[in-house]
């Protein structure tokens, strides 16, 4: 039986290409997900592996906002290192900094830290593997930069070019500086950045002269990381009040990648979703190839019955095709999922998310193989084991293996109680909140898919019955034709459009919270916004305060209101105060005061509803906030105000902001909204505001549109991987229709040749097949877009808990599905379409 199964596969090459297609297709998207998730852990990975390199003990503020470290603990740290095992102690003069390109726009790097420091020549540092220089010369003059080779040839800067450097948190404004050198270092592949100053400079820029940042050190010989630093903990701490933070170098770097953890964690488990969704249609695919060549080989299977083959003899032949089409298969879907993989890098990385070389691991590799050898094994189990038990002289007379109408029918009831299990769910979902609303959804949209899974065969008949009808009447007999064939397996056409009814199903759930956030956002700006443009940092980041000063220069503008802010204490945690400075609030800004006037008294404070309710707080109630230097600042609550994305949760008086923060360096500014005097184009006032913010590096100007465009890109930019992997979702659907499509025609053959013997063109074949693929085509997208909804709107609903208070459905993007079913279904049925017009009529009827 083996070399029966051996044979049969070389004899039929067109049938082993197409079923190792399948197994290709099911195997490559799980192999692509696994790369491509190991890709951006490693790009992120090596951003804070080389993190505080050569370090053994690091001491930091406990305090973010702490000024630094004192030069007293420094002059302490020094003094003592013999005795603490400490070799080398090294000031770290630095702070995060934005580098402007060539073009004179700030340098994105997706994320990644750009950091500012001084550079300190690779003999005297305590890292030990060096930096090197690689072109030009270190910095010594004011104004003298290197930077990271990577980092420079993304900004496109070369040795000798002059840019400017924009500092901190735009607390100052950017510094003209000429490139000197580039450094080569390793591990700053992915959208790191360092710009490295002389020593003496980087003193003066991140630093006042009382503290540093932080203070590394190298262990003396002998002496372990973590000895050396529990005994610089016991010096700077022996009272246990926790002043210092006083790591090893892995401590900090595990720090360092704890900080993106979320995120990382966010990524991995969708592309590990994905991956799951990419084994369910691949299986799918599988199972449905291997239904149909099972049935093509009825007539075969059954003469080996006769001749004296058992049951167990056919379902093991049939298993051992199987495993050689799963070993193939498994190892050409890795190489594709290799090829997937790339594809996705280029697109993150065009996105500004850091992406490193592919990292192909162990686990991917054996996950292709493994899936394409198990999946293979299973997909092809249940087709065999239905072939073996036909009686040999009923198989013999049939054209085909499928199981009757009773086993449908079982399908279809189990498919319809799942159904009205989902309903209840995603019902239920509705009255519930937080998390448990999550569940309820998650628990619906399972049972749904799997619903749409077996009741798919009995709702196609009607469904794509009606598709037929009401597209065939402009092809007449072709048209009803398509129809007939399409309607006729059941099985066959529903698992032949599942693979597009799940990609389909996430892009419409994908959409609909995508257009949901976009709406809430848009419907709040054209609530709030009074304002005819806005001037805020690059992606939000914060300005310089003197921002607002400059604005209100420029003659056209009639209000200016800057909201500055500054990072303080209330009841022990970190919070950021907020001041409206310029003209009336009311001018700028509609907020809904639900007590009071929206007018900030100099020693008082506006708050919003919810922060209000959450802390307690009535109007004519006083509170205390304190600075980073500890003072104390009381202001009234003066009024209450509806929830404001523009005010935030409070804002108070400028007379309080001053004593709260004191010093103009660490003040800084959210925003600035502007509008224009009467008669004044809006292209007139956009001219003198750029005009008026171009020294600042990363200040920029927007109007209404503009400033929500710039959040539905972030939108768009966050959702990047998910469409990507979406791509390549409905490329696998559409592949895999083309492979059914191409098995049906094989198994067709004699139909066909029997079709072009009494008249059918070449073109009426073809044009039967490219309709029957739309037919399902659009059949599986119906289903795809209604399953979509069904589960997308109850997940905008779950997600008001957290904010998300508009639902709006993508109605234009479900159009553009609908349509581009009917595309994909000509596409998909080309190559068969081209292979069953070919057919010469009387070799297909003199087969048997």
């Amino acid at each position: 039986m083996r070399k029966v199964s051996l044979r049969s596969l070389a004899a039929h090459k067109l049938r082993l290409v197409l079923t190792v297609f399948s197994v290709v297709l099911g195997t490559s998207f799980v192999a692509a997900a696994l790369i491509f998730t190991a890709t951006v852990q490693t790009a992120f990975d090596s951003i804070f592996d080389n993190v505080a390199r050569g370090v053994a003990v690091e001491v930091t503020p406990a305090d973010d906002n702490s000024p630094g470290v004192p030069v007293q603990v420094v002059d302490q740290l020094r003094e003592h290192r013999g005795e603490l095992g400490i070799d080398r102690v090294q000031v770290d003069y630095s702070g995060p900094v934005t580098i402007a390109k060539a073009d004179g726009k700030a340098l994105q790097t997706g994320g990644a830290p750009s950091i500012g420091s001084a550079y300190t020549p690779p003999g005297e540092s305590i890292d030990t593997a060096g930096l090197k220089l690689v072109s030009g010369h270190a910095p010594a003059a004011p104004g003298e930069v290197v930077i990271n080779r990577e980092a420079a040839e993304k900004a496109d800067l070369t040795v000798g070019q002059t840019t400017r450097v924009a500092f901190g948190a735009g607390t100052t404004e950017p510094m003209q500086v000429t490139v000197v050198g580039l450094l080569d270092m390793p591990g700053s592949t992915g959208g790191f950045t360092n710009i490295q100053f002389s020593a003496e400079q980087a003193k003066k820029l991140f630093s006042d002269g009382r503290y540093v940042s932080t203070v590394d050190m190298s262990a003396a010989a002998g002496v372990s990381d973590e000895k050396a630093r529990d005994a610089v903990a016991a010096l700077l701490d022996p009272d246990g009040d926790g002043r210092y933070e006083v790591r090893t170098g892995e401590q900090v770097r595990e720090d360092e990648k704890a900080a993106v953890g979320d995120f990382l964690n966010v990524i991995q488990y969708v592309l590990l979703a994905f991956a799951a969704i990419g084994l369910i249609v691949g299986t799918f695919i599988i199972f449905n190839t291997f239904s149909m060549i099972v049935a093509q080989r009825n007539k075969e299977l059954a003469l080996l019955r006769a001749i004296g083959a058992s049951r167990t003899n056919v379902a093991r032949s049939v298993r051992t095709e199987a495993l050689v089409v799963g070993v193939i298969g498994g190892g050409l879907g890795l190489g594709l999922g290799i090829g997937m993989a790339a594809i996705l890098r280029a697109v993150t990385a065009s996105s500004g998310l850091p992406t490193d070389s592919l990292t192909i691991r162990p686990a991917a590799v054996i996950a292709a193989i493994v899936v394409g050898i198990v999946v293979t094994l299973l997909s092809a189990w249940i087709p065999a084991r239905r072939a073996s038990r036909i009686p040999p002289v009923e198989a013999m007379r049939q054209s085909s293996a499928e199981p009757g109408g009773r086993s449908l029918r079982v399908r279809t009831g189990v498919g319809i109680g799942l159904t009205a299990a989902a309903a209840v769910l995603l019902g239920a979902s509705a009255a519930a909140e937080g998390t448990g609303a999550l569940w309820l959804v998650a628990g619906g949209a399972v049972a749904l898919i799997l619903a749409v899974v077996l009741a798919a065969p009995a709702l196609s008949r009607p469904l794509v019955g009606g598709i037929g009808r009401l597209l065939q009447k402009p092809f007449g007999a072709v048209g009803k034709l398509a129809r007939t064939n399409a309607v006729r397996n059941p099985r066959r056409s529903a698992a032949t459009a599942f693979a597009l009814t799940i990609g389909l199903i996430l892009v419409v759930v994908i959409g609909t919270i995508g257009a949901s956030f976009k709406a809430a956002i848009n419907e709040g700006i054209d609530k709030e916004l009074a304002a005819d443009f806005v001037v805020s940092g690059n992606a939000g980041a914060p300005l310089s305060s003197a921002v607002g000063p400059a604005l209100t220069k420029v003659p056209d503008a009639q209000t200016v209101v800057a909201l500055d802010m500054a990072y303080a204490t209330y009841d022990g945690d970190d919070v950021a105060a907020f001041t409206p400075v310029g003209g009336p609030l009311s001018d700028v800004i509609n907020v809904t005061m639900k007590q009071g006037v929206l007018e900030v008294p100099e020693h008082g404070m506006l708050a919003s509803e919810k922060s209000a309710e959450d802390e307690g707080w009535k109007v004519g109630q006083q509170v205390t906030f304190t600075s980073t230097t500890g003072t104390d600042v009381t202001v009234t609550l003066d009024g209450i105000y509806e929830e404001s994305a523009a005010l935030g949760n409070w804002v108070i008086g400028n007379a309080a902001f001053d004593e709260l923060v004191p010093s103009q360096a660490t003040r800084m500014m959210a925003a600035a909204l502007v509008t224009g005097k009467p008669g004044v184009s809006e292209q007139s006032l956009r001219d003198q505001l750029e005009q008026a913010v171009e020294p600042f590096l990363t200040a920029q100007v927007q109007d209404r549109q503009q400033y929500k465009n710039q959040f539905s890109s972030l939108i768009d930019q966050m959702l990047v991987i998910l469409y990507a992997l979406l791509g390549l979702a409905l490329v696998v659907a559409v592949l895999g229709i083309i492979n059914t499509l191409a098995l049906s025609v094989v198994e067709r053959r004699r139909e066909i040749g029997m079709l072009r013997a009494i008249g059918l063109t070449r073109r009426q074949v073809q044009g039967t097949i490219y309709l029957e693929s739309v037919y399902i085509s659009i059949f599986g997208a119906l289903l795809g877009v209604v399953a979509g909804l069904a589960i997308g709107l109850p997940l905008v609903y779950a997600l008001g808990h957290w904010g998300l208070d508009v639902v709006a459905v993508p109605w234009s993007l479900i159009v553009i599905t609908l349509v581009g079913a009917g595309v994909v279904g000509v596409i998909a049925a080309l190559w068969p379409a081209i292979s069953a017009a070919r057919t010469k009529p009387l070799e297909a009827i003199a087969e048997e």
